[in-house]
């Protein structure tokens, strides 16, 4: 298993070239940078060793685990990171190793680090769900759907996992002889997951495809995808600039008074939830259904809010 100072290298290593892009860096720039970071850390000096040898072990062992290719180009004598191609989750791995450092210094203290308390349970069912997903193993479940609360057998096929507002999902076709169909289960509402040691054949999809059109869990059903044109003030835009809305998002007008974005998805009820959590600091520009629809939805919330 990878010591801390392992983990934290190859963070450091990523973190270091990407921020250089293409002009890249030497393997002297790379140790001088590490020797700062770790005299940071105040770890050991016996541990600051960074040869030549170690570093083209981490420069495998990061394009193996994490998909990231650094080059080395003789004529400059540095190494630089082959593209722009690291995603989101990737980029999240790589953020939770230094989290997960970062606790470990608090050490124990709670007036340091202030998490999140609104935590979903079930993430002990993730190494489980990994395996049935990798080996395609058929799994065994009770599912209690929130508005019902009575627990009902599922037995399904596993295909991914996926992550909506601090809440996993399992994404699994739960076979019934005829038609194929990716359903969700919240995995805090799963328990008594069972392995079994029957195997199923992956249908011919793309996971990632289904939801490209979608913001959230919710699947656009093979529905068109629209350009919807949202407008934040200067302010509020800060914030979707640094935390995009979807993928798809590219900027319309961006000074000092306006921050306008397009989006082409399927307006789905999670993102009608998003836009809605802007409240009067988001404008619908177009299209004009979509503008009226939610123009309804604020209206019957104002019933709520009647004396």
């Amino acid at each position: 298993m990878a010591t801390k100072e392992q983990m934290l290298r190859l963070k450091f290593i990523e973190e270091f070239l990407r921020r250089r892009k293409d002009k890249g860096a030497s393997f002297e720039e790379l140790n001088d940078y590490l020797t700062r970071k770790y005299e940071d850390k105040d770890i050991e000096e016996e541990k600051l060793k960074f040869t030549k040898r170690t570093f083209l072990r981490d420069k495998a062992t990061i394009s193996e685990v994490f998909g990231i290719e650094i080059l080395y180009r003789r004529s400059t004598n540095t190494y630089a990171i082959a593209s722009d191609e690291i995603d989101g989750e990737q980029e999240n791995v790589f953020d939770n190793l230094l989290l997960v450092e970062a606790y470990r210094e608090v050490k124990g203290r709670k007036d340091v680090m202030f998490f999140e308390q609104r935590k979903s349970r079930g993430l002990h069912w993730l190494n489980g769900l990994v395996h049935a997903i990798t080996h395609q193993k058929i799994i065994a479940l009770n599912y209690t759907k929130f508005w019902e609360g009575i627990p009902y057998k599922k037995t399904v096929e596993p295909y991914a996992l996926k992550e909506f507002r601090n809440r996993w999902y399992l994404l699994a076709n739960e076979w019934d002889g005829k038609d194929f169909f990716l359903k969700t289960f919240g995995l805090d509402r799963i328990s008594d997951l069972e392995i079994s040691g029957s195997s199923f054949k992956r249908e011919n999809i793309e996971v990632g495809e289904i939801f490209m059109n979608s913001f959230g869990i919710i699947s656009a059903d093979e529905q068109k995808p629209e350009e919807i044109v949202l407008s934040f003030d200067a302010e509020q835009g800060q914030y979707i600039k640094t935390l995009p809305m979807h993928h798809s998002q590219s900027v319309l007008i961006d000074n000092d008074e306006e921050y306008r974005i397009q989006l082409t998805l399927v307006p789905t009820y999670d993102f009608e939830r998003e836009v809605l959590s802007h409240g009067e600091r988001v404008k619908i520009i177009s299209p004009q259904s979509f503008r009226e629809h939610l123009f309804d939805e604020v209206k019957n919330m104002l019933k709520n809010y009647k004396k």
